[in-house]
C-alpha cells in the first residue's frame, strides 16, 4: 500500500477538504526523500527501480482519501519516473496503480507523446488504452492516430482503424501526408522495432500503392526481418522486371536476404545473398559476404544460368596472428558476364573469375603464407583472351630486419606451382608463345641489404640486391623463341646495385594572398643490374610496368618474378609542394621526372619486343592543386622530347562547393589508341533560381521540396561514342525521397548496348520501393552523397522531454 507524504501542515485535512497544489508519494516505510548527486541523467528505468521512485501531482483542485485514490480537477499533472500525463481531470486509485485521464489528455512516455480524449492506464505496467489517440515516437519520429490504441506494455501496443508516417505535421485540420501507411490494426513492437499491419494499405499521395492484407514495416532505421517492398525496372533484355526480396536477421552480426525476380523477356531469377561478421571476444574475428544466383531457365540462352560469389576473412586474435581468407567465383557459361552485367554487377561481371584461398602466420619480423589461386575463364570467339596460370600453390616466406648496425635488411623466398588449362585457346591461336609454355614449377629467393642514411634535410640510401629463380618444367622446353638447348629446367641470378637520394628545401612565401611553406625537393635514382639472358625463359606473371610517378624511381622495368630488366639508369626528378604552415596540410604539389640510359636494355618479354635504345625518355610532368576545399585539379602528362609531343596525358577536375554539389571531369589521352571524356555530377537545379537551401549535414538534405540531378557520360573521341552513360532525377519532398535514372552501356563491341531503367520511392525510415540505383550513383559518380541517410545515433527521451 502506498503511503502520501506532504510537505504541507494540511496533510491531515486532505481527505476532507479540496486542497490546491502538488503532492508527492512514495512506498510505505521509506524514509524521507533526500537529493542525490547524479553523473548523468537516465535513459530508461528498470522495473524495479521505477516501482520505488515517488510520484507527483499537481492540479488547481485536489481531493483523495488516505492510501486509496487523488481526484485531480482542473490543469492536472500526474507525474513518475519517464511518464507524464497532463488532462483537465485524472482519478488515480492507488492499490492498482491505475490512472484514468479525460479532457485534452497528453501523454509523455519515454520520448514517445500522445494526445486523446479518454486514457485509462496501469501507470509502472503501462498497460491500458487510449481513446482517439493521436501519437508520436521518438524513434525515426514516426506518428499517426487511431480510433483507440491499446497498451500490452511498456513494449507493446495495438493501434486500432490506425495510421502511420514519418512525414512532417504541418499547420492545417486539412493536412494529409505523402504517404502513410493505413489499416485496420497495427501492432507495434518495439521489442522487434517492427510494426505490423493488417488488413493495410500504404498511401502515396493519397493513392492506394500495396494494398496487402498483412505487412510489417521497421520502426526505425535498425533492422528487421520481413518482406521488403517489390522492386520494378525496365531493361532491354530482361523486359519488365518485378522483384520481391524477403529478409531475415539472423543475429545482430549475420543476416540473409532471398530476392525472387520475374524477368518478362527471359525467365524467373533467385537471388541469396548472406553476410556475417564476427568481433566478440574470445572468439577469433571474421567477416564476409556470399552470393548466389541461380535462374532455372533462361529463355536468352535456353539452359541453366548460375553466379556464385563468396569472399570471407578471417585471423586469430593473438600475438602471433594467423590469417586465413578465400575469394571464390563462379559462373555457369562464358556469357555470363554479358548476360547479367546490368543486373548483378560485381565481380562477376569480369571475364577473368580469380578463386583464391590464403592461410597466413606472422611472428616478429618473419612472415610466411600460402595461396592458391585458380581462375576461370570466360571466352568470346570474337575477342579470346589467353587464360592466366593457375597458382596451385604459391608459398611465401619473408623476413626483415632494421637498424643491424647501421643496415637494413630483408629476405623473401617464394616457390610457385604454375598451370593453365590451355586447350581452348591453343586450338585458336597454336602459335602463341603463350601456348608452348608447359606447367612449371618456380622458385624466386629475393636478398635485399640496405644502408639508408637519413638527414633532417635529406636522404642517401646505397642498396644492393640478389634475385635468384629456377625452374622445373613438367616437359622439355625449348624456351619462347624454340632455340634454346631441350631441357627441363632452367634458372638465373641477377644482381643490382641502386643508390636513392635526395634532400629538401624550405621557405615561406606568399601566393594568392596566402602565407605557404614552399618545398623544393630534388632527387636522383641510379640503378646497375648488369645482363642477364632471360629473353628464352618462360613467363608466368610479369609485364611492363607502367610509365608514370611511381614506376620510374624502381629498379625493374617490368612487375612479377620472371623478368629481371638490365639497366644502367639514372633517374633525375624534383617535387614543390605548397604547405600550409598551420596545420600541415599540403594544398598543392608539382613534380616533373625523367630517366637518363648509359646502355640498352636487351631484356624483353617476348621475341616481338625490340631493345630498348633510347639514351632517354619521356618527360613525366605532374600538378595536383586544392588551394581550396572546393576545387581539386590533378594532372599528369608524358612528353617526348624527341618529337616535341605528348604521348599521354590526363587531367581531372572536381569542384564541390558544399553538401549534395559535386561535379567531376577528366580527359584522358593515349597517342594512336584512345582519348576519351568523362564527366560526372550531383547537382540540386532549385539552384537554377536562387534557391540554395539549408545545408543541415550529410544524410538530411537542403531541405525539402528539392530537385536534383545526377548522372555521368563516358565518351570516346576515337570511337566517337559513348562507352557509358547514366543520367537521372532525385526528389527530396521531406519525408521521401524519388529517383530515376537511366543507364546504357556496352561491354562488348559485338553485342548491342544494354539499357535499364532504374525507379525508386525511399520513404524516410520506412522502406524503399523500385529497383535500387543507389549502388550504380555511388560506383559512377565520385563523392556522391545520399539525400537521406540515417547517420545519427539513437535520440534521447530528454530531446522530447515534458
Amino acid at each position: 500500500m502506498r503511503k502520501i507524504f506532504l510537505s504541507s501542515v494540511f496533510a491531515s485535512v486532505l481527505p476532507c477538504i479540496g486542497l490546491s497544489g502538488s503532492i508527492a508519494f512514495a512506498q510505505e516505510g521509506e524514509p524521507s526523500l533526500k537529493l542525490k548527486p547524479s553523473n548523468g541523467l537516465v535513459e530508461r528505468w528498470t522495473r524495479q527501480t521505477r516501482q520505488q521512485l515517488p510520484s507527483f501531482v499537481q492540479s488547481d483542485f485536489i481531493t483523495g482519501r488516505t492510501d486509496l485514490d487523488l481526484t485531480l480537477q482542473g490543469n492536472s499533472v500526474l507525474r513518475k519516473a519517464d511518464t507524464l500525463i497532463r488532462a483537465d481531470a485524472i482519478d488515480y486509485y492507488q492499490p492498482d496503480d491505475r490512472a484514468r485521464a479525460s479532457g485534452n489528455v497528453y501523454m509523455n512516455r519515454g520520448g514517445n507523446r500522445y494526445q486523446g480524449t479518454l486514457l485509462d492506464l496501469q501507470v509502472d505496467a503501462f498497460s491500458g488504452f487510449f481513446l482517439n489517440p493521436s501519437y508520436t515516437f521518438l524513434r525515426a519520429e514516426g506518428h499517426g492516430k487511431a480510433e483507440r490504441i491499446d497498451f500490452i506494455d511498456d513494449k507493446h501496443a495495438v493501434a486500432k482503424k490506425a495510421t502511420y508516417t514519418t512525414c512532417t505535421r504541418k499547420p492545417g485540420p486539412s493536412w494529409l501526408p505523402d504517404w502513410m501507411v493505413e489499416a485496420e490494426k497495427i501492432n507495434f513492437d518495439n521489442d522487434l522495432n517492427e510494426g505490423i499491419a493488417q488488413e493495410g494499405v500504404l498511401r502515396f499521395m493519397d493513392v492506394p500503392l500495396l494494398p496487402i492484407p498483412s505487412f510489417s514495416f521497421p520502426l526505425s532505421a535498425q533492422r528487421k526481418s520481413g518482406w521488403l517492398p517489390p522492386a520494378f525496372a525496365i531493361d532491354n533484355k530482361g523486359g519488365v522486371e518485378a522483384s520481391i526480396p524477403y529478409y531475415v536477421n539472423l543475429a545482430p552480426n549475420r543476416d540473409l536476404t532471398i530476392t525472387t525476380t520475374s524477368m518478362a523477356k527471359r525467365g524467373t531469377r533467385f537471388d541469396t545473398e548472406f553476410r556475417y561478421l564476427e568481433r566478440k571476444i574470445p572468439s577469433p574475428p571474421f567477416d564476409g559476404v556470399a552470393k548466389l544466383n541461380v535462374m532455372p531457365y533462361d529463355s536468352l540462352r535456353g539452359n541453366y544460368r548460375w553466379g556464385y560469389t563468396h569472399q570471407h576473412n578471417g585471423w586469430s586474435d593473438t600475438s602471433q596472428p594467423i590469417g586465413f581468407g578465400f575469394n571464390f567465383n563462379r559462373v555457369s557459361d562464358s556469357n555470363y558476364w554479358k548476360d547479367f552485367s546490368t543486373v548483378t554487377g560485381g565481380p562477376l561481371t569480369q571475364r577473368l573469375l580469380p578463386s583464391s584461398a590464403t592461410l597466413g602466420w606472422a611472428k616478429g619480423t618473419f612472415t610466411t603464407s600460402t595461396t592458391v589461386t585458380q581462375y576461370q575463364t570466360l571466352q568470346d570467339v570474337t575477342d579470346p583472351i589467353a587464360p592466366p596460370f593457375n597458382r596451385l600453390p604459391q608459398i611465401n616466406a619473408n623476413y626483415l630486419r632494421t637498424d643491424i648496425g647501421g643496415l637494413d635488411m630483408s629476405v623473401g623466398a617464394e616457390a610457385t606451382r604454375f598451370s593453365a588449362d590451355r586447350q581452348w585457346y591453343c586450338s585458336v591461336y597454336a602459335g602463341s608463345q603463350y601456348c608452348n609454355q608447359p606447367n612449371a614449377q618456380r622458385m624466386v629467393l629475393l636478398t635485399q641489404v640496405s644502408a639508408p642514411m637519413l638527414t633532417p634535410y635529406g636522404y642517401l640510401t646505397p642498396k644492393l640486391m640478389m634475385q635468384s629463380r629456377k625452374y622445373q618444367y613438367d616437359e622439355t622446353y625449348k624456351g619462347i623463341y624454340g632455340t634454346s638447348a631441350v631441357s627441363d629446367n632452367a634458372s638465373v641470378t641477377v644482381p643490382t646495385f641502386s643508390v636513392d637520394s635526395g634532400v629538401v628545401f624550405e621557405r615561406r612565401s606568399q601566393w594568392f594572398g596566402t602565407a605557404w611553406t614552399q618545398t623544393l625537393e630534388p632527387r636522383a635514382y641510379f640503378v646497375n643490374t648488369p645482363y642477364r639472358s632471360q629473353n628464352d625463359l618462360p613467363n608466368y606473371d610479369t609485364g611492363l610496368n607502367d610509365f608514370n610517378f611511381a614506376t620510374v624511381f624502381t629498379e625493374n622495368a617490368f612487375s612479377g618474378q620472371d623478368r629481371i630488366s638490365d639497366s644502367r639508369t639514372l633517374t633525375i626528378g624534383a617535387t614543390s609542394r605548397l604547405i600550409d604552415p598551420e596545420t600541415g596540410g599540403e594544398s598543392a604539389r608539382f613534380g616533373l621526372a625523367q630517366r637518363f640510359r648509359f646502355k640498352d636494355q636487351k631484356v624483353l618479354i617476348t621475341p616481338k619486343d625490340t631493345p630498348v635504345t633510347d639514351s632517354y625518355s619521356d618527360i613525366l610532368l605532374g600538378a595536383s592543386t586544392y588551394l581550396t576545399p572546393r576545387w581539386a585539379v590533378d594532372s599528369i602528362v608524358q612528353y617526348n622530347p624527341e618529337t616535341a609531343i605528348s604521348e599521354r596525358s590526363s587531367v581531372g577536375m572536381r569542384y564541390n562547393p558544399s553538401s549534395y554539389r559535386v561535379l567531376t571531369a577528366s580527359y584522358r589521352y593515349q597517342r594512336s589508341i584512345s582519348t576519351t571524356m568523362d564527366v560526372a555530377w550531383q547537382w540540386p537545379l532549385n539552384d537554377l533560381w536562387g534557391d540554395r537551401g539549408v545545408d543541415d549535414g550529410r544524410g538530411r538534405g537542403l531541405g525539402g521540396q528539392r530537385w536534383f540531378t545526377v548522372g555521368r557520360g563516358n565518351y570516346s573521341m576515337v570511337e566517337k561514342r559513348f562507352i557509358e552513360t547514366l543520367t537521372g532525377l532525385e526528389y527530396d519532398a521531406g519525408c521521401w525521397v524519388g529517383r530515376m535514372v537511366i543507364s546504357r552501356s556496352q561491354v562488348s563491341l559485338t553485342d548491342s548496348p544494354n539499357s535499364r531503367l532504374m525507379f525508386q520511392l525511399e520513404f524516410n525510415d520506412f522502406s524503399r520501393v523500385g529497383i535500387n540505383p543507389l549502388s550504380s550513383l555511388k560506383n559512377n559518380i565520385p563523392r556522391y552523397q545520399n539525400l537521406r541517410e540515417n547517420m545519427h545515433p539513437s535520440p534521447s527521451r530528454f530531446g522530447q522531454y515534458d
